[in-house]
């Protein structure tokens, strides 16, 4: 079987571990591959999961996201896939003291670590059916991770009661940075 001409330009543009330059480059669009990632970060070829890591990494190195839709890019081409969620999941959460600040730092399922230093960086969504919060945190280039139920308990033990707007919220501090949760009085 010969590898197709998108898995050589795969092979042939992407070195080590590290996300590609995917932001420079904006090849033609050459069709939609049966890849998908579900709710659980799990990647999918053809409704088979890989499970491969080195090939996982592989595609989200050279993963990018255009107004609402998800592509693997590479110079000269870009295939779409399909995203459940958001392609990542925040697996593991450490707070880290640097100089008299905390600064919490996510591990993804794919080994990406993001320090929380920018307040765009986090967002919490609820569930409207349930209300239940479904917290992100932006991996990188508008790329998102869900942090895992584990995680985010963790995250809400490390909150405090602030007052913020001249409102009392619950949140947490990372790179002296007030990130809130959820109102005060909603708690109640």
């Amino acid at each position: 079987m010969q590898p197709s001409d998108f898995e050589k330009n795969v092979t042939k543009h992407i070195k080590g571990s590290k996300p590609a330059p995917v932001h420079l480059w904006d090849p033609p669009f050459c069709g939609d591959l049966e890849i998908n990632i579900d709710t659980k970060g799990r990647w999918f070829y053809q409704k088979s999961e890989i499970k491969r890591d080195r090939l996982i990494k592989l595609f989200a190195n050279i993963l990018k996201k255009e107004n609402n839709k998800y592509f693997l890019v590479t110079p000269v081409e870009k295939v779409g896939i399909t995203v459940a969620d958001v392609p990542f999941m925040a697996t593991e959460i450490d707070v880290i003291m640097q100089e008299k600040r905390s600064l919490f730092k996510f591990t993804t399922n794919i080994g990406d670590e993001v320090f929380l230093k920018e307040i765009d960086q986090f967002k919490i969504l609820f569930k409207k059916s349930t209300d239940e919060p479904q917290p992100y945190v932006n991996v990188r280039s508008n790329l998102f991770a869900k942090i895992d139920r584990k995680s985010f308990y963790r995250l809400v033990d490390c909150c405090a009661e602030t007052l913020h707007n001249g409102e009392k919220w619950l949140g947490f501090h990372s790179n002296n940075i007030f990130f809130p949760l959820v109102k005060a009085e909603q708690l109640d």
